[in-house]
């Protein structure tokens, strides 16, 4: 089987980087379209000696003349399919006029929610949470220099629509001062890779945050869910409707979205609670690599796309 895959590869850590690998892995060949340097006539000269179009859209990049492009794929009956990890509803990211990404057969979307405005564009749509690239799903060695009671990893410059995460990591630094590490856009360097996973699993504490819409916008969560757990993090998350479809109490701390309280208490607890800590990170982490893998999803992906 060959897919041609459009989208940005410039990158190794990249979304688009992680599947192109998981599909390899998968025994398909992938024929790579970098979407900022392409043209649509290319881009149908290589679907066109493809089984599958697989598409992933950065939102400031866009190729003339796509539109007519895939009225031509889907003329052949070339399966289109689109798999994203953003929020679309509510944020200026909603379907306009003829963008031609909202023409794709398939959508495979993190934000349940997003279904219904899909479906009435003529697409199949389905939920489908991120994930954490396999080969980085891996506990590492304990390192000391990278050992903090408490840890935020994620620019500190988000989202306007998001001020949540900004204050989040003031008031760490704040409650926790030298205890806590932000790694990140207004904190520390990015850490990547290797180190990263020793980040994650040297740390007592990682903090996570998602974009969540009035504080109750259910069925949407960061891939910083798994990618955190997968690569060996203990990690307290605000509680989302639907996370519990992911994880069960033994395997993730949540806490109320918003109560500092409620999430210091928590926080607290668990740095000293060395026993309880490491059982859930061991549960969490198996948890993963069982079922939150980009293998799972695109295994999924193809699953729905061939029935």
């Amino acid at each position: 089987m060959k897919i041609a895959f459009l989208g940005n590869f410039t990158v190794d850590y990249s979304s688009e980087s992680h599947y192109k690998k998981t599909f390899e892995k998968l025994g398909i060949e992938v024929l790579p379209i970098q979407e900022n340097k392409t043209n649509a006539k290319e881009v149908i000269r290589t679907v066109f000696a493809s089984d599958l179009f697989f598409w992933v859209h950065t939102h400031q990049y866009h190729i003339k003349g796509m539109d007519e492009a895939m009225k031509i794929i889907k003329s052949k009956g070339i399966p289109t399919v689109a798999y994203h990890l953003d929020l679309f509803k509510g944020i200026g990211r909603e379907p306009k006029g003829n963008d031609a990404y909202w023409k794709v057969d398939y959508f495979f979307t993190c934000d349940k929610n997003f279904i219904p405005d899909l479906e009435e564009l003529g697409i199949k749509a389905f939920y489908l949470p991120a994930g954490v690239y396999e080969d980085e799903c891996y506990l590492e060695d304990y390192n000391e220099n990278l050992a903090y009671d408490v840890v935020f990893t994620g620019s500190g410059i988000y989202h306007k629509e998001w001020g949540y995460r900004a204050n989040l990591i003031a008031w760490l630094r704040g409650i926790y001062g030298k205890r806590f590490g932000h790694f990140g856009s207004g904190g520390l360097p990015v850490v990547r890779g290797k180190q990263l996973n020793q980040l994650y699993r040297s740390s007592k504490v990682v903090i996570g945050d998602t974009f969540c819409k009035g504080f109750d916008y259910p069925y949407y969560f960061s891939d910083r869910l798994f990618e955190v757990i997968g690569r060996g993090g203990f990690l307290i998350f605000p509680y989302i409707k639907g996370v519990e479809d992911c994880f069960s109490e033994d395997e993730l701390v949540t806490y109320k979205l918003g109560d500092f309280e409620d999430l210091k208490r928590k926080i607290d607890f668990y740095i000293e609670s060395n026993g309880s800590r490491e059982e859930i990170r061991k549960r969490g982490f198996e948890r993963v690599l069982k079922e939150h893998t980009y293998t799972n999803r695109l295994k999924f992906i193809l699953d729905n796309v061939k029935n």
